[in-house]
């Protein structure tokens, strides 16, 4: 039987992520019903992805017995009101990175989801790449040793784009991309706390960063090194540095089709699709979504390889990343 999603918002991401769906299986995938506060860009996005249901207003999907789960894909100075809606609805719910806006808000969505015991992920798409995979299969061998150092970078010149930088709406380079290599070394070594996390960086004219980079000290002698930029591009590229060996993520490392294992690379092709996509490698969000698939048939309320406590520890560094450089959003605490 087909999982049935419903679309919430008619964005650039909620386009993407049906181009990617729509790469799957028709029998294991299906977007039933899409949402938007504007009803003639959901009507619009229904017909060019085929959707049959139209609302104009994320309520109605919220009540719609028809929706196995709920792709939220609105910007995230919302995403804490939106899918605490979701959830009391007892929807299940698939919400886009960041999860919210800081630590606080990502603990009550994940208290809800325990309390209406639904399943609640993180859409950090990278997790569940091929190459993501990999990694973790090397790292579970041992296959360069013990871990000494990571380094991620991600850099895109999007000073000019209003999103990223106004406050009002969550702009930043941390919140919007730093938090890919954050991710990264999360995963690296294993969801563990670090013992200090230090950043330095520098603010835009509105009071986002535009320029982070953070070092998370860990026991014996383990360190990451990750840096974000919303004002250069850069090469875009992860290493992990084992006490035997190396792994290198080539650029694009938050959506990478090739890993390289002590200087032998092994490339990963992309499902194809030849739809409008706005951002790069976007098919790739096929992954996800039929690891989501997997854990709502095994019956799981939340994913093992992007857990609630990942989503957490990711919110409370990028909380504390912030708080030493000075950016305070409208919602956080005083």
């Amino acid at each position: 039987m087909a999982t049935k999603w419903g679309i919430c918002s008619a964005g650039k991401i909620s386009n993407d992520f049906m181009v990617a769906l729509q790469t799957l299986p028709a029998e294991d995938h299906q977007a039933v019903a899409v949402a938007a506060k504007d009803l003639k860009r959901a009507k619009e996005f229904a017909k060019i992805h085929n959707i049959p249901k139209v609302y104009s207003s994320y309520e109605e999907l919220a009540t719609d017995p028809n929706i196995d789960i709920v792709y939220v894909g609105v910007l995230h100075t919302v995403h804490r009101e939106v899918v605490l809606m979701f959830l009391q609805h007892k929807k299940n719910v698939l919400c886009e990175k960041p999860l919210a806006m800081n630590s606080s808000e990502v603990r009550e969505m994940i208290a809800a989801a325990r309390k209406h015991k639904v399943f609640f992920m993180e859409a950090m798409w990278s997790r569940f790449f091929p190459v993501y995979e990999q990694i973790r299969t090397l790292l579970s061998q041992k296959a360069i040793g013990d871990i000494k150092v990571v380094r991620a970078e991600f850099g895109s010149n999007q000073y000019h784009v209003s999103r990223a930088v106004q406050k009002e709406l969550g702009g930043g380079a941390l919140l919007d991309i730093g938090c890919y290599c954050l991710q990264f070394a999360l995963m690296v070594f294993n969801g563990e706390k670090p013992e200090s996390v230090t950043a330095k960086g520098f603010l835009y004219e509105t009071g986002v960063d535009e320029t982070v980079t953070i070092i998370l000290q860990y026991p014996g002698k383990r360190q990451a090194i990750l840096t974000c930029t919303m004002m250069v591009g850069m090469p875009n590229q992860a290493a992990i540095g084992g006490s035997t060996g190396m792994i290198q993520v080539p650029s694009c490392m938050w959506c990478p089709t090739a890993i390289i294992l002590n200087g032998k690379e092994t490339r990963y092709p992309l499902p194809q699709s030849t739809k409008f996509m706005h951002f790069t490698n976007s098919t790739g969000l096929s992954y996800e979504a039929e690891h989501v698939r997997q854990c709502l048939i095994k019956g799981l309320k939340e994913s093992p390889l992007m857990t609630l406590a990942d989503s957490e520890l990711l919110a409370t560094i990028m909380e504390e990343v912030r708080k030493q450089l000075g950016v305070h959003f409208p919602q956080d605490k005083a």
